[in-house]
């Protein structure tokens, strides 16, 4: 569907965007996730035409789009700020750009009707000013405004970080349904690891203008290729050289030269030990209590683990408590020293 082929994106002398290669399937939720100045939305901007890369060519079904204007790729679009015309009512923005394809009156009024109605947007909303709606309701003007014209593809900018946190989500389960039910090819920019976890159906990690891995979620996760997304998704633990040449010592083949991590929910507090697991002995520093489960701050000899249990209500440790950890070989990712 779309292909971004050896992309090079140059502003003057700097560099923003080294030889990015990306294939998104028709239909996908692809998701470019990142740290702030990675590469990411100056990649999404290249594929709605907002920058002209150095080098590299855009296509979408197979077709060259790189120096088409941007109002001919027929590539809907969400901004981070939304882009509405506040003194416009709701009406009117989503009809803005089918106004623009100068189609008719009664056609225009089909469209907007049925699009405010899939984004759940009532006719009352439809005749207020933008500037009287909430920041969840701008969200959905927006997007409804993106996809009226039957874009092939739709882009978000980072659409769900002017909200609050408790609204993010709510908006992220709809966001995912309402592609879903479209089954629109959806390009998404974010920052933030869960929200990509949560609603993508395959990510690239951008770093430094360079794209570290490409892959499902768990693929993300669980299966990072590099030490950079290892630590930039989710929380992990390194671990120090004394419990490395504890593994070692039972058996694993871990190099002591490398760095080594392990996820959270990895680590086995209190459990039987099972078969070539390293077990020691901690204490516990402090917790987090977050209802479905507790984060653990474990002292384990120089070194603090951190570790997530299920919250069972009855096994609860209290700060000072003496505990076991347990770590296995098999849930440890492992990065060469020269990758860091």
């Amino acid at each position: 569907m779309i292909k971004l082929s050896n992309i090079v994106v140059k502003f003057g002398d700097f560099t923003a965007l080294h030889d990015i290669n990306v294939r998104v399937k028709e239909g996908e939720f692809f998701t470019f996730l990142g740290p702030s100045g990675c590469g990411k939305t100056t990649t999404l901007r290249t594929i709605t035409g907002f920058i002209e890369p150095a080098e590299g060519k855009v296509f979408v079904k197979d077709q060259d789009i790189t120096n088409v204007p941007i109002e001919q790729r027929n590539i809907g679009m969400v901004f981070q700020s939304y882009a509405l015309f506040p003194s416009m009512t709701v009406y009117d923005n989503i009809a803005f750009g089918l106004k623009i394809l100068k189609l008719k009156k009664d056609e225009v009024d089909k469209k907007v009707r049925d699009i405010a109605y899939k984004v759940d947007l009532s006719d009352e909303q439809l005749k207020k000013a933008v500037s009287q709606l909430s920041g969840g309701q701008q969200q959905r003007v927006a997007i409804a405004r993106a996809l009226v014209t039957s874009p092939a593809i739709i882009c978000m900018d980072e659409p769900l970080s002017n909200l609050d946190a408790k609204l993010r989500v709510q908006l992220r389960n709809e966001l995912k349904k309402m592609q879903r039910d479209f089954g629109i090819t959806t390009i998404y920019v974010t920052h933030d690891q869960e929200e990509a976890l949560t609603l993508s159906d395959r990510i690239a990690v951008f770093n430094n203008g360079f794209i570290e891995q490409i892959g499902t979620p768990n693929e993300i996760y669980n299966h990072s290729d590099t030490e950079f997304v290892c630590n930039f998704i989710g929380d992990i633990n390194r671990l120090e050289d004394d419990m490395v040449a504890g593994l070692i010592k039972m058996g694993s083949t871990l190099n002591q030269s490398d760095h080594h991590f392990i996820r959270l929910e990895r680590l086995r507090v209190n459990t039987p030990a099972a078969a070539n697991e390293l077990v020691l002995d901690g204490v516990i520093e402090n917790r987090e209590y977050y209802g479905l489960y507790i984060k653990y701050y474990i002292r384990v000899g120089k070194q603090t683990l951190k570790a997530i249990e299920k919250n069972d209500g009855i096994n609860i440790y209290e700060a000072g408590e003496r505990v076991r950890v347990g770590i296995h070989p098999v849930d440890i990712m492992t990065y060469a020293a020269a990758d860091a």
